[in-house]
């Protein structure tokens, strides 16, 4: 556990400050990352369906990976400017929230890599 805290720790640090300095405009994307959010869920029930230790991890990947461009698109939301979209300094809570979501779903999908790696 304090492995993936560690790495998520690390992961998360370091896309914080690739959504603070990149020029690429990630807040466009919220519809592939919906699709893509979409294709994992079904790509989850298929992994229920079919049990393997691979599968589970190409799982996990797959949802760290998605996680992790969802972190650089509500970074880039909340930081606003000359960004196509953004949340107005009034939606502080929700925003929160977002970032929040984030980093437990990115924690939680790499316990799930070590812990279908230990095995």
């Amino acid at each position: 556990v304090l492995m993936a805290a560690g790495i998520t720790a690390v992961i998360c640090l370091a896309l914080t400050l690739f959504a603070f300095q990149t020029r690429f405009d990630f807040t466009g994307m919220h519809t592939i990352l919906f699709i893509a959010l979409v294709v994992l869920l079904l790509f989850g029930i298929l992994a229920a369906i079919i049990p393997g230790k691979t599968m589970q991890i190409v799982y996990a990947s797959l949802g760290a990976l998605l996680f992790s461009f969802y972190l650089v698109y509500d970074t880039q939301m909340m930081l606003g400017g000359k960004h196509k979209y953004s949340i107005s300094p009034e939606e502080y809570i929700f925003a929160a929230l977002n970032l929040y979501l984030d980093v437990i779903n990115i924690f939680m999908y790499i316990l799930a890599i070590i812990g279908s790696s230990r095995d």
